[in-house]
């Protein structure tokens, strides 16, 4: 936790990547994480292996990946067939199997009303996750409501389009920022 921690302050911006053109941008950055939002079972330990030997964290988001099963052989199979360091779920079981695997962990939740809301902080209550990231992260008031109770580094994605985003989410107690927008990487 203390490295994810430390990573986290140092390079507070993470790279999050949908396609090829993405990726290829975000392995010239200064962003030591890059989250991985694509791939399929045929290519998705190739791409892990570009970040990897870009010397970057890989985190693949295990519910986006073609042809895998929101199941815990999900976590199986990239752990197996991949260099990823971790994976992100909205699935708390899927989270909760990897970390016992030995992986990272990311748990993402859609705060999209109050319901949600309340699901996010009792799963922070027992979640066993690494981190946590909220969606979107264009809501500072809501991102210290949570910070305030969290005990996991928090980041905030989706939405993020310039420096004052960035900036009013780290403020408001977010220690990373996930974004796939290209223009922000290098802020």
């Amino acid at each position: 936790m203390e490295a994810i921690a430390s990573i986290l302050a140092e390079s507070p911006i993470i790279a999050a990547v949908k396609n090829d053109c993405g990726l290829e941008k975000a392995l010239s950055t200064d962003c030591r994480m890059v989250f991985l939002l694509y791939g399929n079972i045929c290519n998705i330990g190739g791409l892990v292996a570009r970040i990897k030997d870009a010397g970057k964290i890989a985190m693949v988001h295990v519910d986006l990946v073609d042809g895998l099963a929101n199941k815990e052989v999900s976590v199986t199979y990239i752990r197996g067939n991949t260099r990823a360091d971790g994976i992100i779920s909205t699935k708390p079981p899927i989270v909760k199997f990897a970390k016992e695997q030995g992986m990272l962990t990311v748990q993402r939740f859609f705060l999209i009303d109050s319901i949600a809301m309340e699901n996010c902080r009792k799963y922070m209550e027992t979640g066993k996750a690494d981190m946590v990231e909220i969606l979107p992260a264009t809501m500072p008031k809501i991102i210290r409501k949570i910070a305030g109770y969290c005990r996991m580094p928090i980041i905030a994605g989706g939405l993020i389009s310039d420096k004052e985003d960035i900036m009013l989410a780290l403020q408001a107690g977010a220690m990373g920022v996930s974004s796939t927008n290209h223009d922000v990487w290098n802020m």
